[in-house]
């Protein structure tokens, strides 16, 4: 009996091993590539948001439609806060983005203006001064980004901006009283060139699709103004022109809506 057992035990051995060696190894399966998301940027957008700013700006005086009076360089400047909101239409090609937009801005960056050769009567203390201030601007231009992530933007832009500044009342630069003088209201326009990041809100671990912020800096540089002393009252010039040429830098932070922009798809590579 017991050699039967032995001999029943040999023969299972002998057959499980024939049948593994029948069946080989088992074959190695790779895992599956991650999935990258894949974004589309072509499409309207629209954004709004705000931010703040400085300016200085060249002067001097002339004489109305003649030589300058006070030749030398006075820089004075200001500056102060906005509102912005705005509208767009991004291509995307690869990686690259290439889109135009516009927008326009308001608020309130201010400063001081002045004519260092003026004496008001009965003062020792030549010089008047008054406040003007940068209240809205318009831009339109064109903008190209590289993706440095499926769903961040870096990007430059430039192109053509417009301004509007308040007129202003001439004070006495010592006693600061009215000296009967002032200058109207003048717009400006000009370049500008600039950049920012733009980043979908996603990044910050929020679920929106189609929300982004974009953080962006922007230098203006403005066209030459002449700006004419006139007498309160009647208006009329003195003959004395007060010369404005500012140079405008802001930084703004938006938020963005894309219209085309869905839930992420995937590729695999």
């Amino acid at each position: 009996m017991k050699k039967l057992v032995l001999a029943l035990a040999a023969v299972a051995a002998i057959t499980g091993s024939a049948s593994a060696a029948d069946l080989g190894a088992r074959p190695y399966t790779k895992a599956p590539p991650p999935v990258v998301p894949v974004y589309n940027w072509t499409g309207f957008y629209i954004f709004g948001g705000g931010g703040g700013g400085i300016w200085s700006a060249n002067g001097g005086v002339d004489v109305t439609g003649g030589p300058c009076l006070v030749c030398t360089n006075t820089r004075t400047g200001g500056d102060g806060w906005f509102g912005t909101v705005g509208a767009g239409y991004d291509w995307q090609s690869a990686n690259w983005v290439l889109g135009i937009f516009g927008d326009g801005t308001f608020g309130s960056l201010k400063g001081n203006i002045g004519d260092s050769s003026f004496t008001a009567p009965g003062s020792l203390v030549p010089g008047i001064v008054g406040t003007t201030k940068m209240e809205t601007a318009w831009a339109v231009g064109a903008r190209v980004g590289y993706l440095v992530a499926p769903n961040v933007l870096s990007y430059v832009n430039g192109g053509y901006t417009g301004t509007y500044w308040t007129g202003s009342t001439l004070l006495g630069s010592n006693t600061g009283t009215a000296s009967g003088l002032h200058t109207d209201s003048f717009n400006t326009q000009g370049w500008f060139v600039g950049g920012g990041v733009e980043n979908n809100l996603n990044i910050f671990g929020i679920n929106a699709p189609g929300w982004f912020m974009k953080t962006e800096y922007r230098a203006a540089y403005l066209d030459r103004k002449n700006l004419q002393e006139r007498v309160d009252g009647t208006n009329l010039p003195t003959g004395f022109d007060i010369t404005f040429k500012p140079f405008v830098q802001t930084i703004s932070t938006s938020l963005v809506y894309r219209f085309n922009w869905g839930a992420a798809t995937g590729t695999r590579y």
